[in-house]
């Protein structure tokens, strides 16, 4: 709405408080932080109190602010606003100002005319009234896409809270998590089950799944922004629990660190393993490691190198478990000792064609201390990374940390079955993976086994 007097001026509904000058002058220095402060340092790096960096820190989901968003050279920033409300104030003229600043007279007549305060009465120009102003001029008028596209919605969610299921398309309940209370991130508790597909693999899956549909399409920062940013797009925030973090806001993951052990020989080690495992470019090399829950429970993880194909191991625990007091160097009954991982990994291995399992890396835990003797059966040649080294095994690390998402730290992995297992690992190699050029695991390994020509070999599924 413009007056007749002053045609450029823009009259604003007032849409609430503006924000504080403080929150104003300070808010773009957040961004030159460098990201290795936590928001407290930050904080008061800026000459905030802890408690409102915090809050500010919280409210952008972790990501910068939309409205802290430092402007191009194009456009006036606020420390300039500010030089133009301290020289007008000084009765310095359009041309004087526009020459000390640096800018077009233009620029500053348009800015005078166009952001001058005059709720009291009178027209005076005030930095934060004219920074306001400009931002609220400067809002695109039309709605986020996941707000006006229903059936882009439904898509989305459903990739990212949609339900496990069994291959007869039967649905796995899960454990029952606790309420969500918007905290950063569920610490050592049940998460509930879902199809968790990340944003990156929604966005560039919906190219293949409507290559004619324009009006499916959407970035995966524009998911993650509707996610994380209050107010941002039309997902709940509540969906944040359904990524594989379970974060609530960004922040940078912790490195795992492996302890070494000395059962590795030096015709194991990971130096000695073939070449051709490296480059991904011959199936049937595999990565492979325990993940662990409370009670001396755990699920193994084995995955293939070329086609990221993930077999869970099912680890029960063993009979006596409980009963009879623990004995040093006696047998491990909480599932997971080397004899039990031995039978358990020789028993999901001979599934598979003999070439599909050439070598298997692992990390040094004693839990496959037997590895001769699971070589001699299987024919698989077993390498053990070195110490403190995980990214010589970057396909398991990353398939273990999506399946925190179904089995957080903290819980007890042996209440699930080996069909709920399955279920999972039917989930997880059907979501589409970038560096397969988003194809599921499931697809190319069923291209490697065509690939083969054996008819009547077992499958995985």
């Amino acid at each position: 709405m413009r007056t007749p007097d002053t045609p450029d001026r823009v009259v604003h509904p007032f849409p609430g408080r503006a924000p504080s000058p403080r929150a104003t002058r300070v808010g773009p220095r957040i961004r030159k932080i460098p990201r290795r402060f936590t928001s407290a340092e930050a904080a008061l790096k800026v000459g905030v109190s802890v408690p409102v960096g915090t809050r500010w820190f919280r409210h952008a989901g972790g990501m910068p602010p939309i409205s802290l968003a430092e402007p191009s050279g194009r456009y006036l920033s606020f420390e300039e606003r500010e030089e133009i409300a301290l020289l007008r104030a000084k009765d310095v003229g359009v041309r004087e100002i526009a020459r000390r600043i640096g800018r077009d007279p233009g620029t500053i007549a348009r800015e005078l005319r166009r952001n001058t305060a005059t709720r009291s009465g009178k027209q005076e120009y005030r930095a934060l009234v004219a920074q306001w102003k400009a931002q609220q001029a400067a809002k695109r008028p039309k709605a986020a896409r996941l707000v006006t596209n229903d059936r882009l919605r439904e898509y989305v969610q459903d990739r990212l809270a949609g339900n496990v299921r069994r291959p007869d398309g039967s649905v796995v309940v899960g454990p029952e998590p606790l309420a969500w209370k918007g905290r950063n991130k569920p610490h050592r508790q049940d998460r509930r089950w879902s199809t968790a597909w990340s944003p990156e693999q929604i966005s560039h899956r919906l190219e293949i799944d409507f290559p004619d549909d324009e009006s499916m399409r959407i970035s995966h920062e524009a998911i993650y922004q509707s996610l994380f940013i209050q107010g941002r797009g039309a997902l709940k925030r509540e969906l944040v629990t359904w990524l594989r973090t379970g974060r609530a806001l960004r922040r940078p993951r912790a490195r795992a660190q492996n302890r070494p052990h000395g059962h590795v020989t030096a015709d194991v080690v990971f130096s000695e393993r073939p070449a051709e495992a490296a480059d991904r470019a011959v199936p049937g090399h595999w990565e492979g490691d325990p993940i662990i829950g409370t009670g001396r429970s755990a699920i193994g993880t084995i995955v293939e190198r070329k086609s990221r194909s993930t077999l869970l191991v099912h680890l029960p625990r063993l009979e006596g478990y409980g009963e009879i007091p623990p004995v040093k160097n006696g047998p491990a009954l909480g599932g997971y000792g080397a004899v039990a991982m031995n039978a358990a990994l020789i028993a999901t291995m001979t599934k598979l064609p003999e070439q599909l399992r050439k070598t298997l890396t692992w990390d040094r835990g004693k839990e496959l201390s037997a590895h001769v003797q699971f070589a001699l059966e299987t024919g698989t040649k077993v390498f053990f990374a070195d110490p403190h080294s995980p990214w010589q095994r970057p396909t398991n690390e990353n398939t273990n940390g999506l399946l925190r998402q179904y089995f957080p730290k903290g819980t007890d992995l042996s209440r699930w079955p080996a069909e709920d297992l399955e279920a999972v690992a039917l989930a997880l190699n059907n979501r589409p993976r970038k560096a397969l050029d988003w194809k599921t695991p499931a697809e190319v390994f069923a291209e490697q086994l065509r690939s083969l020509q054996q008819p009547g070999v077992a499958t995985t599924g």
